[in-house]
């Protein structure tokens, strides 16, 4: 399958992915809740559609570059990722709300195309070009999908 939020039959199956997650559904590992992961996963779609800016950090500035190899293969993101603080979502959240919100960011990201990718570069791993913030935006949702046995 595609791996793009650009492309609209993929990005429809990873909606429906998102959408099939249940109330008080537990995750497989981490400790957010599935309110919670849909606020978080709005972040990094929110600094794409640049309604929400975040400084880089110099932990980002060091080993962004780095890391930004791993946006590119196929391999899915590992469990238990580090968070950077600017995305952690502590607070309790109503998973419907939080859901719909993330579908439609998810749909306005995908359906704005590469012409709808910032300029700047992203607060951890750099300047991206569009395919690289498409496939981290996917890789990302994937990964919480996932999170959340989806």
């Amino acid at each position: 399958m595609t791996m793009s939020l650009f492309d609209s039959t993929a990005r429809a199956a990873l909606v429906a992915r998102i959408s099939a997650i249940e109330v008080g559904k537990a995750p497989e590992w981490g400790k957010m809740s599935a309110a919670q992961m849909c606020a978080h996963c709005r972040v990094p779609l929110r600094i794409a559609a640049k309604e929400l800016t975040v400084k880089r950090s110099l932990i980002g500035r060091l080993l962004g570059p780095i890391v930004r190899r791993s946006i590119a293969n196929d391999k899915p993101f590992g469990k238990n990722l580090p968070t950077g603080k600017e995305f952690i979502v502590a607070d309790d959240r109503e998973l419907d709300v939080e859901r719909a919100q993330l579908l439609a960011d998810i749909e306005r990201f995908g359906s704005a195309g590469p012409a709808g990718i910032p300029d700047e570069p992203h607060p951890f791993f750099g300047k991206l070009t569009p395919g690289d913030w498409d496939r981290l935006m996917w890789k990302h949702l994937d990964h919480h999908a996932r999170q959340f046995g989806v």
